[in-house]
Protein backbone atom coordinates (compact mmCIF):
# COMPACT_ATOMS: atom_id res chain seq x y z
CA UNK A 1 0.00 0.00 0.00
CA UNK A 2 1.30 3.32 -0.56
CA UNK A 3 2.06 6.09 1.47
CA UNK A 4 -0.66 8.21 0.09
CA UNK A 5 -3.35 5.62 0.42
CA UNK A 6 -1.68 4.74 4.06
CA UNK A 7 -2.31 8.33 5.05
CA UNK A 8 -6.28 8.26 3.61
CA UNK A 9 -6.67 5.24 5.12
CA UNK A 10 -5.60 6.55 8.51
CA UNK A 11 -7.57 9.81 8.65
CA UNK A 12 -11.25 8.83 7.31
CA UNK A 13 -12.41 12.51 7.92
CA UNK A 14 -10.02 14.45 5.81
CA UNK A 15 -11.50 16.66 3.78
CA UNK A 16 -13.03 15.76 0.62
CA UNK A 17 -12.13 17.79 -2.66
CA UNK A 18 -14.50 20.40 -3.13
CA UNK A 19 -16.94 21.05 -6.53
CA UNK A 20 -15.61 23.33 -9.10
CA UNK A 21 -17.40 26.45 -9.58
CA UNK A 22 -18.87 26.80 -12.56
CA UNK A 23 -18.04 30.01 -14.42
CA UNK A 24 -19.74 30.04 -17.48
CA UNK A 25 -23.03 31.28 -16.03
CA UNK A 26 -21.34 34.11 -13.93
CA UNK A 27 -19.24 34.81 -16.96
CA UNK A 28 -22.43 35.71 -18.91
CA UNK A 29 -22.87 38.87 -16.90
CA UNK A 30 -19.50 40.71 -17.79
CA UNK A 31 -20.18 39.72 -21.86
CA UNK A 32 -24.01 40.87 -21.77
CA UNK A 33 -22.27 44.53 -20.42
CA UNK A 34 -19.83 44.07 -23.09
CA UNK A 35 -22.10 42.91 -26.07
CA UNK A 36 -24.67 46.06 -25.45
CA UNK A 37 -21.42 48.62 -25.05
CA UNK A 38 -21.41 48.68 -29.21
CA UNK A 39 -24.71 48.49 -29.02
CA UNK A 40 -25.37 52.20 -27.15
CA UNK A 41 -22.67 53.30 -28.53
CA UNK A 42 -21.50 56.50 -26.11
CA UNK A 43 -19.19 55.03 -23.39
CA UNK A 44 -21.05 57.32 -20.54
CA UNK A 45 -24.01 56.53 -21.27
CA UNK A 46 -23.69 52.79 -21.59
CA UNK A 47 -21.42 53.28 -17.80
CA UNK A 48 -24.73 54.94 -16.41
CA UNK A 49 -26.96 52.55 -17.87
CA UNK A 50 -24.51 49.23 -16.56
CA UNK A 51 -24.23 50.94 -13.15
CA UNK A 52 -28.47 51.32 -12.95
CA UNK A 53 -28.30 47.77 -14.01
CA UNK A 54 -26.09 46.22 -11.41
CA UNK A 55 -28.02 48.20 -8.98
CA UNK A 56 -31.62 47.38 -10.05
CA UNK A 57 -30.28 43.42 -9.64
CA UNK A 58 -29.58 43.80 -6.31
CA UNK A 59 -32.65 45.30 -5.13
CA UNK A 60 -33.96 42.32 -7.47
CA UNK A 61 -31.61 39.67 -5.65
CA UNK A 62 -32.91 41.05 -1.89
CA UNK A 63 -36.33 40.54 -2.73
CA UNK A 64 -36.12 37.36 -4.53
CA UNK A 65 -33.29 35.67 -2.28
CA UNK A 66 -35.83 34.74 0.53
CA UNK A 67 -37.87 33.25 -1.99
CA UNK A 68 -35.52 31.20 -3.59
CA UNK A 69 -34.82 29.75 -0.41
CA UNK A 70 -38.56 29.00 0.60
CA UNK A 71 -39.13 27.35 -3.11
CA UNK A 72 -36.16 25.50 -2.98
CA UNK A 73 -36.60 24.16 0.98
CA UNK A 74 -39.54 23.95 1.80
CA UNK A 75 -41.50 23.33 -1.59
CA UNK A 76 -43.60 26.55 -1.15
CA UNK A 77 -44.99 28.13 -3.83
CA UNK A 78 -46.04 31.23 -2.03
CA UNK A 79 -47.34 33.79 -4.26
CA UNK A 80 -48.01 36.17 -1.28
CA UNK A 81 -44.18 36.99 -1.24
CA UNK A 82 -45.16 40.24 -2.69
CA UNK A 83 -46.82 41.06 0.11
CA UNK A 84 -44.20 41.22 2.61
CA UNK A 85 -41.97 43.44 -0.10
CA UNK A 86 -44.80 45.92 0.54
CA UNK A 87 -45.42 45.92 4.64
CA UNK A 88 -41.32 46.21 4.39
CA UNK A 89 -41.48 49.12 2.48
CA UNK A 90 -44.37 50.68 4.45
CA UNK A 91 -42.72 50.00 7.56
CA UNK A 92 -39.45 51.69 6.66
CA UNK A 93 -41.57 54.19 5.26
CA UNK A 94 -43.62 55.20 8.69
CA UNK A 95 -40.27 55.18 10.72
CA UNK A 96 -38.26 57.63 8.28
CA UNK A 97 -41.72 59.99 8.05
CA UNK A 98 -41.02 60.17 12.09
CA UNK A 99 -37.78 61.08 11.67
CA UNK A 100 -37.83 63.25 8.89
CA UNK A 101 -35.93 66.16 10.48
CA UNK A 102 -32.86 63.92 11.29
CA UNK A 103 -33.23 63.96 6.65
CA UNK A 104 -33.29 67.19 6.16
CA UNK A 105 -29.54 67.35 8.11
CA UNK A 106 -26.91 67.54 5.84
CA UNK A 107 -24.89 64.87 7.66
CA UNK A 108 -24.41 61.05 6.91
CA UNK A 109 -24.72 60.29 10.66
CA UNK A 110 -27.83 62.10 10.46
CA UNK A 111 -29.04 60.30 7.74
CA UNK A 112 -27.64 56.75 8.87
CA UNK A 113 -29.10 57.15 12.30
CA UNK A 114 -32.84 56.90 10.18
CA UNK A 115 -31.80 54.77 7.53
CA UNK A 116 -30.83 51.73 9.92
CA UNK A 117 -33.65 51.30 12.24
CA UNK A 118 -36.20 51.83 9.22
CA UNK A 119 -34.73 48.98 7.38
CA UNK A 120 -34.29 47.39 10.61
CA UNK A 121 -38.13 48.28 10.93
CA UNK A 122 -38.69 46.87 7.45
CA UNK A 123 -36.90 43.42 8.19
CA UNK A 124 -39.03 42.85 11.35
CA UNK A 125 -42.08 44.05 10.12
CA UNK A 126 -41.79 41.21 6.98
CA UNK A 127 -40.33 38.82 9.05
CA UNK A 128 -43.01 38.72 11.48
CA UNK A 129 -45.80 38.43 8.68
CA UNK A 130 -43.72 35.79 7.27
CA UNK A 131 -44.12 33.80 10.88
CA UNK A 132 -48.24 34.31 10.58
CA UNK A 133 -48.27 33.19 7.25
CA UNK A 134 -46.15 30.12 7.40
CA UNK A 135 -47.80 28.84 10.83
CA UNK A 136 -51.58 29.89 9.79
CA UNK A 137 -51.69 29.53 6.04
CA UNK A 138 -48.76 27.46 4.75
CA UNK A 139 -48.74 24.87 6.87
CA UNK A 140 -51.74 22.81 6.30
CA UNK A 141 -51.16 22.96 2.92
CA UNK A 142 -47.71 21.29 2.61
CA UNK A 143 -46.96 19.06 -0.39
CA UNK A 144 -50.08 20.62 -2.57
CA UNK A 145 -48.82 23.25 -4.89
CA UNK A 146 -52.57 23.69 -6.05
CA UNK A 147 -53.80 24.67 -2.90
CA UNK A 148 -50.72 27.08 -1.97
CA UNK A 149 -51.23 28.75 -4.82
CA UNK A 150 -55.34 29.47 -4.15
CA UNK A 151 -54.03 30.48 -0.44
CA UNK A 152 -51.49 32.35 -0.46
CA UNK A 153 -53.15 34.48 -3.69
CA UNK A 154 -56.00 35.22 -1.27
CA UNK A 155 -53.45 36.04 1.43
CA UNK A 156 -51.77 38.69 -1.05
CA UNK A 157 -55.22 40.61 -1.55
CA UNK A 158 -56.84 40.40 1.55
CA UNK A 159 -53.42 41.81 3.12
CA UNK A 160 -52.60 44.25 0.09
CA UNK A 161 -56.62 45.40 1.90
CA UNK A 162 -55.07 45.95 5.08
CA UNK A 163 -52.26 47.76 4.44
CA UNK A 164 -54.87 50.27 3.06
CA UNK A 165 -56.51 50.24 6.28
CA UNK A 166 -53.90 50.33 8.34
CA UNK A 167 -51.70 53.05 6.04
CA UNK A 168 -54.42 54.20 3.91
CA UNK A 169 -55.31 54.01 0.20
CA UNK A 170 -52.73 56.92 -0.75
CA UNK A 171 -49.07 56.98 -2.61
CA UNK A 172 -46.69 57.76 0.39
CA UNK A 173 -44.24 60.02 -0.75
CA UNK A 174 -40.79 58.92 0.30
CA UNK A 175 -37.70 61.36 -0.47
CA UNK A 176 -34.25 59.90 -0.28
CA UNK A 177 -31.91 61.07 2.85
CA UNK A 178 -29.69 64.02 1.50
CA UNK A 179 -26.79 61.90 1.93
CA UNK A 180 -27.33 59.47 -1.00
CA UNK A 181 -29.84 61.79 -3.42
CA UNK A 182 -27.80 63.12 -6.34
CA UNK A 183 -25.26 61.86 -8.71
CA UNK A 184 -21.39 62.42 -8.82
CA UNK A 185 -19.27 62.45 -12.11
CA UNK A 186 -16.95 59.88 -13.13
CA UNK A 187 -15.12 60.91 -16.50
CA UNK A 188 -18.31 61.56 -18.18
CA UNK A 189 -21.15 59.33 -16.59
CA UNK A 190 -23.30 60.39 -14.27
CA UNK A 191 -23.79 57.77 -11.27
CA UNK A 192 -26.65 58.25 -8.51
CA UNK A 193 -25.14 57.51 -5.26
CA UNK A 194 -28.51 55.69 -4.15
CA UNK A 195 -27.14 53.13 -6.97
CA UNK A 196 -24.03 52.44 -5.91
CA UNK A 197 -25.54 52.03 -2.27
CA UNK A 198 -27.97 49.36 -3.37
CA UNK A 199 -24.81 47.65 -5.54
CA UNK A 200 -22.93 47.54 -1.83
CA UNK A 201 -26.00 46.64 0.47
CA UNK A 202 -26.91 43.60 -2.00
CA UNK A 203 -22.85 42.51 -2.37
CA UNK A 204 -22.96 42.70 1.33
CA UNK A 205 -25.54 40.54 1.68
CA UNK A 206 -24.64 37.98 -1.21
CA UNK A 207 -21.58 37.61 0.77
CA UNK A 208 -23.08 37.46 4.10
CA UNK A 209 -25.72 34.44 2.50
CA UNK A 210 -23.01 32.80 0.76
CA UNK A 211 -21.01 32.48 4.41
CA UNK A 212 -24.25 31.45 6.29
CA UNK A 213 -25.06 28.36 3.41
CA UNK A 214 -21.30 27.46 3.78
CA UNK A 215 -19.77 28.06 6.43
CA UNK A 216 -21.89 27.51 9.02
CA UNK A 217 -23.82 24.45 10.75
CA UNK A 218 -27.37 26.50 10.02
CA UNK A 219 -26.33 26.35 6.40
CA UNK A 220 -25.61 22.97 6.38
CA UNK A 221 -28.84 21.66 7.62
CA UNK A 222 -30.07 24.16 5.10
CA UNK A 223 -28.70 22.47 2.59
CA UNK A 224 -29.34 19.20 3.82
CA UNK A 225 -32.69 19.72 4.07
CA UNK A 226 -33.05 21.01 0.68
CA UNK A 227 -31.56 17.82 -0.54
CA UNK A 228 -32.49 15.30 1.68
CA UNK A 229 -35.19 16.19 4.70
CA UNK A 230 -35.58 12.56 5.76
CA UNK A 231 -32.03 12.17 6.45
CA UNK A 232 -32.11 15.41 8.89
CA UNK A 233 -34.94 14.50 10.27
CA UNK A 234 -33.72 11.07 11.55
CA UNK A 235 -30.77 13.08 12.43
CA UNK A 236 -32.92 14.67 15.41
CA UNK A 237 -32.89 18.19 14.27
CA UNK A 238 -36.83 19.14 13.49
CA UNK A 239 -37.16 19.97 10.08
CA UNK A 240 -40.77 22.15 10.85
CA UNK A 241 -38.35 24.81 13.15
CA UNK A 242 -35.77 24.94 10.34
CA UNK A 243 -38.87 25.47 7.48
CA UNK A 244 -40.29 28.28 10.13
CA UNK A 245 -36.94 30.04 10.91
CA UNK A 246 -35.92 29.67 6.56
CA UNK A 247 -39.85 31.12 6.06
CA UNK A 248 -39.23 34.52 8.45
CA UNK A 249 -35.82 34.73 6.87
CA UNK A 250 -36.73 34.85 3.96
CA UNK A 251 -39.78 37.09 4.74
CA UNK A 252 -37.39 39.62 6.48
CA UNK A 253 -35.02 39.65 3.27
CA UNK A 254 -38.42 40.20 1.25
CA UNK A 255 -38.99 43.89 3.73
CA UNK A 256 -35.34 44.68 3.09
CA UNK A 257 -35.53 44.83 -0.95
CA UNK A 258 -39.35 46.44 -0.11
CA UNK A 259 -37.20 49.25 1.91
CA UNK A 260 -34.53 49.46 -0.50
CA UNK A 261 -37.07 49.39 -3.57
CA UNK A 262 -39.08 52.36 -1.86
CA UNK A 263 -36.43 54.11 -1.53
CA UNK A 264 -35.43 53.64 -5.17
CA UNK A 265 -38.85 54.67 -6.43
CA UNK A 266 -39.44 57.73 -3.69
CA UNK A 267 -42.73 56.21 -3.17
CA UNK A 268 -44.97 53.57 -1.54
CA UNK A 269 -47.85 51.82 -2.37
CA UNK A 270 -49.85 48.68 -1.62
CA UNK A 271 -48.91 47.05 -4.94
CA UNK A 272 -45.58 47.76 -5.28
CA UNK A 273 -44.63 44.26 -4.38
CA UNK A 274 -47.81 42.51 -6.56
CA UNK A 275 -45.90 45.08 -9.34
CA UNK A 276 -42.38 42.76 -9.53
CA UNK A 277 -43.72 39.63 -8.25
CA UNK A 278 -43.13 38.13 -12.01
CA UNK A 279 -40.08 39.23 -11.90
CA UNK A 280 -39.05 37.89 -9.14
CA UNK A 281 -40.50 34.20 -10.20
CA UNK A 282 -38.17 34.38 -13.63
CA UNK A 283 -35.33 35.19 -11.10
CA UNK A 284 -35.81 32.62 -8.83
CA UNK A 285 -36.18 30.17 -12.12
CA UNK A 286 -33.40 31.56 -14.32
CA UNK A 287 -31.28 31.04 -10.93
CA UNK A 288 -32.38 27.45 -10.16
CA UNK A 289 -34.70 26.26 -7.17
CA UNK A 290 -33.22 26.65 -3.74
CA UNK A 291 -29.81 28.22 -5.31
CA UNK A 292 -28.88 31.71 -3.71
CA UNK A 293 -25.52 31.85 -6.16
CA UNK A 294 -28.18 31.37 -8.83
CA UNK A 295 -30.62 34.29 -7.69
CA UNK A 296 -27.73 36.59 -7.33
CA UNK A 297 -26.50 36.00 -11.53
CA UNK A 298 -29.73 35.53 -12.35
CA UNK A 299 -30.89 38.56 -10.56
CA UNK A 300 -28.05 40.84 -12.24
CA UNK A 301 -28.54 39.85 -15.85
CA UNK A 302 -32.16 40.56 -15.90
CA UNK A 303 -31.13 43.91 -14.08
CA UNK A 304 -28.74 44.49 -16.81
CA UNK A 305 -30.81 43.38 -19.77
CA UNK A 306 -33.95 45.28 -18.44
CA UNK A 307 -31.86 48.71 -18.52
CA UNK A 308 -29.84 47.98 -22.16
CA UNK A 309 -33.24 47.15 -23.51
CA UNK A 310 -35.19 49.95 -21.95
CA UNK A 311 -32.87 52.66 -23.77
CA UNK A 312 -32.32 50.78 -27.00
CA UNK A 313 -35.68 49.19 -27.69
CA UNK A 314 -38.64 50.45 -24.76
CA UNK A 315 -41.42 48.55 -26.61
CA UNK A 316 -39.55 45.41 -26.16
CA UNK A 317 -37.97 45.44 -22.25
CA UNK A 318 -41.18 44.22 -20.91
CA UNK A 319 -40.56 41.08 -22.93
CA UNK A 320 -37.05 40.93 -22.77
CA UNK A 321 -36.75 39.39 -19.48
CA UNK A 322 -39.37 36.72 -20.20
CA UNK A 323 -37.25 35.88 -23.96
CA UNK A 324 -34.19 35.55 -20.99
CA UNK A 325 -35.59 32.83 -19.18
CA UNK A 326 -36.76 30.62 -22.29
CA UNK A 327 -33.49 31.24 -23.60
CA UNK A 328 -31.89 30.07 -19.90
CA UNK A 329 -33.91 27.17 -19.46
CA UNK A 330 -33.79 25.63 -23.33
CA UNK A 331 -29.85 26.09 -22.34
CA UNK A 332 -30.27 24.20 -18.93
CA UNK A 333 -33.66 23.18 -18.16
CA UNK A 334 -32.92 23.60 -14.06
CA UNK A 335 -31.71 27.06 -13.93
CA UNK A 336 -28.21 28.33 -13.55
CA UNK A 337 -27.29 26.98 -10.77
CA UNK A 338 -29.25 24.13 -9.85
CA UNK A 339 -29.08 22.81 -6.25
CA UNK A 340 -26.27 20.59 -5.80
CA UNK A 341 -24.04 22.66 -8.31
CA UNK A 342 -23.64 25.78 -6.41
Amino acid sequence: MSAAASAGAKDPGAALPGARLDWIPLALVPVLALAALPLVGSPPTWVTLTVAGLAMGMMIFMMASGLTLVFGLMDVLNFAHGIFISVGAYGAASVLTRMAGRLEQPSLASDLSAMVPAVLAAIALAGLLGWFFERVLIRPVYGDHLKQILITMGGLIVFEQLIHVVWGPDIIPLPRPGAITGAFIVGEAAIERYRVLAVIVGLALFAAMWLLLNRTRIGLLVRAGVENPEMVESLGYRIKRLFVGVFVAGSGLAGLGGAMWAMYQEQVTAQMGMQVLVVIFIVVIIGGLGSVGGCFVGAMLVGLLANYTGYLAPKLSLGSNILLMVLVLLWRPRGLYPIGKA
